[in-house]
Order: C-alpha cells, then structure tokens, then sequence
C-alpha cells in the first residue's frame, strides 16, 4: 500500500487510540494526509483520563510515511467540527476519506445489567458519544467530500451486522449504539451513491486496544499472556489490522461495491491480502460463532 494514497486527505475522527488510531497510522503509510482528531492532548486530558494523545497519533502517522496533523476536537460540539472541516477545506481544498470512530464509551456501560438497572445517565452520555458525535461530523463533512467522486466514510463500529442482528451485545445502550452505526453506514450510501462516493460500516474483530491489554494485565508483545484467562483471545487482533482495511478500501478503485455493507477486517483481508502485524488474517466474527458461541474449546486452527 506504500504511495497508494499519495495526495489524499483522510479525516480519522476519534484518532486518540485503538482502532482510530491504527487506521490513522495505516492511511499514513500508505501516504495519506491524515487530520487526526480527539479531545486528548500533551496538554489536556478528556474523560477517558487517558495517557495517549492525538499528537502522538499524528507523530506516528508522519514516521509511516504520511502527513499526520493532530487537531483536538469533541465531536459534540458543531462549532468545534464545522471549523475543523473549515481548516481541511482552507489547508488542502479536498477531502478524500473520513472515518468515524468517535466512540469514548467504554466507562459508560455496564455489562450484563438490564435497562432498568443501568445508569439512564451514563446511558444517555453513551449514545450522544456514540451516535451523535458521527452524525455532527458527517453533516459538516460530507459537503467537502461530496466535491470529489470517490469519496469513501468508515463507520467504525463493533460487531457484523449479521452478528449482532441475532446476539445481544454487552448491555442495551451498548447494543443500541453499535445497531445504530450500522444503520448510519447504510444511509448514508443511499444518500452517496448519486455522487459516486461510498459508505461502509467495518468492524475490527476482538481487539487488542491499550484498554484491552491493561484489562488482561498484558502488553502488546506479551499479549498471549492473557490466554490463561481467557483462551478465546487467541483470535484477537491488533489495531493495525483493521488500519489496513481501511486503507486497503481507500485504495480501491472499485471501493463503491462494497457501498451500504457491513463489513470486517478479517472478511476485507481475505479480499484485499493484507495481513495484521505477525502475518496472520484472523477471522473473528466467523471464529466467535463457530467456536466460541458454539462453545467449543479454543483452537484458532484455520481462523487466523
């Protein structure tokens, strides 16, 4: 993918950590100019109370051989969004690829607790980071994209359509905000397709983010650590897995095939040859239903 995307500009909204920034970083390898957006800085940490930052982000987007430029951003607020799109359109006239993966939910939701038992606060806080910060940042972004053919939107999202069609995800708001982003993918292709740009809904497989690792008490070189715990982590992948599938549809001419489907890394590896960090393609979301969810031991043979 080295110079594949030589003269794009891409938009990774929610570019702070995990799967946001893997898809920054990937993007820039592949030669991207990538806005890298998120509410956490060298200065300023959000919520989350996180130590990474978007000016890292952008530092390793740039070491990969792209342009990263970091831009702090809470996707909440239309001003914030309408003058950073602002800011690409006056800096480079042109926006190729934005991707939506604001997201900042994961101290929010409750695992397993049932509607009436979970926080209507936190619930609430969790959809409007979930579902409104993607809303805000394509109505203010699509007209820059729509100037150009080929533009694409990721909707970054957890879960295959399919999957979460027949399985309940994590708690009601969790669920209700993943089956939203779907939905928005598929939107807003309808509404691209006379434009000749295209939307995709994609979700990574298991994983392996910073709050991932920490939650095992692992490292991303000692991540195999965690299968003691929990075998089925064999199958889970890194950040840089799903980055390249973002970067691989980027590159792809013939990209508006996929346009209002639900997608995932592992399914685009197997289409496009790309593979995560050590060289496998793991499949995820066909491991969690045949061996997982079926309840048979873990075994990644011919899953990754």
């Amino acid at each position: 993918m080295s110079g594949a995307l030589q003269g794009k500009v891409a938009l990774v909204a929610g570019a702070t950590r995990g799967a946001g920034r893997g898809i920054a970083v990937a993007l820039g390898a592949a030669g991207a100019t990538v806005y890298a957006t998120g509410r956490t800085t060298r200065a300023r940490r959000s919520e989350m109370d996180r130590p990474e930052t978007i000016e890292e982000t952008a530092e390793l987007v740039t070491r990969a051989g792209g342009e990263g430029i970091a831009a702090q951003v809470d996707h909440l607020e239309r001003e914030q969004v309408r003058e950073l799109v602002a800011r690409i359109e006056r800096e480079h006239g042109r926006l190729d690829v934005l991707v939506n993966d604001i997201w900042g939910g994961e101290l929010l939701f409750a695992w397993n607790a049932p509607l009436w038992e979970h926080s209507l606060d936190n619930g609430f806080r969790l959809l409007r980071l979930a579902i409104d910060t993607h809303i805000i940042t394509s109505f203010y972004a699509l007209p820059l994209l729509l100037k150009r053919p080929g533009g694409l939107v990721v909707e970054i999202t957890d879960g295959t359509a399919d999957y979460n069609a027949g399985h309940y995800r994590v708690s009601f708001f969790y669920d209700l905000a993943k089956a939203a982003v779907l939905r928005m993918a598929f939107a807003q292709a309808e509404e691209l397709r006379a434009h000749r740009c295209t939307a995709v809904a994609l979700t990574p497989g298991w994983l392996r983010s910073e709050i991932m690792l920490e939650h095992f008490g692992v490292t991303e070189e000692s991540w195999r650590d965690a299968l003691a715990k929990e075998p089925h982590f064999a199958i889970s992948e890194t950040p840089a897995y799903v980055g390249r599938a973002v970067a691989a549809l980027a590159g792809d001419p013939a990209v508006a095939r996929w346009s209002g489907q639900s997608l995932s890394s592992g399914q685009l590896a197997k289409v496009y040859g790309f593979t995560d960090l050590d060289g496998s393609q793991p499949d995820a979301w066909r491991y969690l239903v045949e061996v997982q969810d079926a309840g048979k031991p873990a075994d990644t043979t011919g899953y990754r």
